[in-house]
């Protein structure tokens, strides 16, 4: 038995899996708040306590770069040390990767029912890519070898946004002169993430409501003061009510989606496919679906024509870090006691 995690910056997916156990069906599973533990161990330690299952070993995908074990997370205030784990929840052997290499890695998992096409292209084979919007913005890649996909991990999703039309150049120069009073700088690096991702939405919204074309209806404006998820009452608000100021900023999150994705195509010449992860994505696929996000994938210049024979796919299984987690741990796993019998 051991457990297999997939630690987001907004939940946490857990569950205990059978070692030798065909298939990937969890024994046990549980999700967690993660913004409600201040320590990463005590969040470990609940869900250890949860039941009476035993397991010795865990293999957790975590938002954030790992290095040499040890990841300091970056939408949570967390430094995660794989030795510290150890000591302070009983486990005898503790795995960490990014999470989006387990993102990556559960793909092959998954049926065609867990994915919706935007694209069909001409697929050959080669390197596919990941990129996943949610808390923050996750990038990965694929490569193959020939017989078999191979997941390595990115921080590409911290990269320097590059605006491409006027109004994103504006919504720039806007999030350099909020992150520089925020961080008391005179240069201020705007990540593609600060725009792409949960809090990328509410920043366009922002910038929009500070452009004063578009109007803020007042009872939307007391909605999103007592809203505990802004970006879910903007997106409930464009889709549901069509209102212009929510509707020009998931229009604004869709056109810079598809051009992001379309740099990291080009990047890792992501022949096999593009695979769009993440909470978001899901949750708008009605405008994903739109010319925004294609029209943006595309228009690389020279490149267009091969962009548009790049297969794009949204990942809707949201258990598939998870998954990916388990199908690591336990091959990893399998390997160690077959080399101590």
């Amino acid at each position: 038995m051991f457990v297999a995690g997939d630690i987001g910056g907004t939940k946490s997916n857990l569950a205990f899996f059978e070692l030798h156990a065909p298939g990937m069906k969890p024994i046990f599973e549980r999700t967690l708040p993660s913004r409600d533990y201040t320590k990463f161990e005590d969040l470990i330690n609940d869900f250890l306590g949860s039941t009476d299952i035993k397991a010795r070993r865990a293999f957790l995908s975590i938002a954030g770069p790992v290095q040499k074990g040890v990841c300091v997370t970056t939408n949570l205030p967390w430094t995660v040390d794989r030795d510290h784990l150890e000591t302070k929840t009983g486990l005898v052997q503790v795995e960490l990767v990014n999470d989006l290499l387990a993102n990556a890695n559960g793909i092959s998992m998954l049926a065609e029912t867990d994915f919706v096409t935007l694209n069909a292209g001409e697929p050959s084979p080669g390197t596919a890519a990941v990129i996943s919007a949610g808390t923050g913005l996750g990038q990965a890649g694929l490569y193959w070898d020939g017989q078999r996909h191979h997941a390595f991990p990115s921080e590409g999703g911290h990269s320097s946004f590059s605006p491409n039309s006027p109004i994103q150049s504006e919504l720039l120069e806007f999030m350099r002169e909020r992150l520089g009073k925020e961080y008391n700088t005179k240069v201020a690096h705007v990540s593609v993430e600060r725009v792409l991702s949960g809090m990328g939405l509410h920043n366009i919204y922002d910038f929009l409501k500070h452009k004063g074309e578009l109007k803020e209806p007042d009872w939307l404006a007391e909605e999103l003061k007592i809203s505990d998820d802004i970006p879910a009452a903007i997106s409930r608000a464009a889709f549901e009510k069509n209102v212009e100021i929510c509707v020009e900023a998931l229009n604004m999150l869709a056109t810079i989606y598809g051009s992001e994705a379309g740099n990291l195509a080009l990047k890792l010449l992501a022949t096999a496919g593009v695979f769009i992860g993440g909470g978001i994505a899901p949750k708008i696929l009605p405008k994903l679906k739109e010319p925004h996000f294609m029209n943006a994938f595309v228009e690389k210049g020279r490149m267009k024509p091969l962009l548009q024979k790049i297969p794009i796919k949204v990942i809707t299984n949201s258990k598939t870090a998870l998954i990916g987690a388990a199908k690591a741990g336990r091959e990893q796993f399998s390997r160690l006691e077959a080399s101590i019998r």
